[in-house]
């Protein structure tokens, strides 16, 4: 596995590629981080991950500071991957950032109502970094759903010759959905983080069977978590394809939510396909 820290040279090295597949990330791998290397190896004959924590991407008072940073352990973890893109900030942002991405309304609303400019900074990055690794594959999961919305309105509208790959998403044996930010979670924290997954379910299944009164297992959703200790921030009921409010007679659905144990915030989603 080779290793980049500066733009020119992984410029260099990847011409003699014939096909790449890339992976962006902030480093701390998990299980799901490397089960998206794999399907990235799927696709194509390189396989490029980036391990960059953007600044841009966190608001005032969020965890840039302490956002676990393990390259090592992060390398060791990243068998079949042929190269890694680990750049400095000031190889990334030379000088301050004031080209950014302008991105739909849907952006503001749901994660990003409750962390403003956060996919502006997102998609800036990505962009950035889209540019200079030139994949012909990206893959994203589908944890960070409204990220993988906005990448791929992003590609299809600037017309990039990317094709943008969902991985689902990985969980750990309770359920929880695996994210960097576990590691925040205090023992008696992280027994209880599983019940963010087990509302989700609940609504699905509710809705499988026939309830249609999408407010209502949206509140209830939101009341039991808040019963527990959580601090909601969301839990939505959305159009899985556009994001958008649900239609009468929409198939596909997603339920998404946000929401703080202690001092983590943690997110989540569940599809749903009603009539399969």
């Amino acid at each position: 596995m080779e290793v980049f820290q500066s733009i020119s040279a992984l410029r260099v090295r990847l011409k003699r590629e014939a096909s790449i597949a890339f992976v962006p990330t902030m480093g701390n791998l998990h299980e799901g981080h490397l089960d998206l290397m794999r399907i990235a190896k799927t696709h194509a004959g390189c396989v490029v991950a980036s391990i960059f924590v953007n600044r841009l991407q966190f608001g005032v008072g969020e965890d840039f500071e302490r956002y676990p940073r393990t390259f090592s352990e992060d390398c060791a973890k990243l068998e079949g991957v042929d190269m890694v893109f680990a750049p400095l900030e000031s190889e990334l942002y030379p000088v301050p950032q004031e080209v950014t991405v302008d991105l739909p309304e849907i952006a503001d609303e749901l994660c990003g109502a409750h962390r403003p400019g956060h996919f502006r900074g997102m998609a800036t990055i990505v962009l950035k970094l889209f540019n200079i690794v030139q994949p012909d594959f990206a893959v994203f999961g589908k944890k960070d759903y409204q990220q993988l919305h906005l990448v791929k309105k992003m590609v299809a509208q600037l017309d990039l010759p990317i094709a943008v790959i969902a991985g689902e998403t990985m969980r750990e044996s309770d359920g929880l959905a695996m994210s960097s930010r576990n590691r925040y979670l205090l023992p008696e924290e992280r027994a209880e983080a599983k019940h963010l997954h087990l509302s989700l379910e609940k609504i699905r299944q509710a809705v499988i069977s026939g309830d249609m009164d999408f407010k209502s297992l949206e509140s209830a959703a939101g009341a039991e978590l808040e019963s527990r200790g959580w601090r909601v921030d969301y839990v939505e009921i959305r159009e899985a394809e556009s994001l958008s409010k649900p239609a009468a007679g929409e198939r596909k659905l997603v339920v998404l939510a946000a929401a703080w144990m202690g001092k983590t915030r943690l997110i989540d989603n569940v599809e749903i396909c009603i009539g399969d």
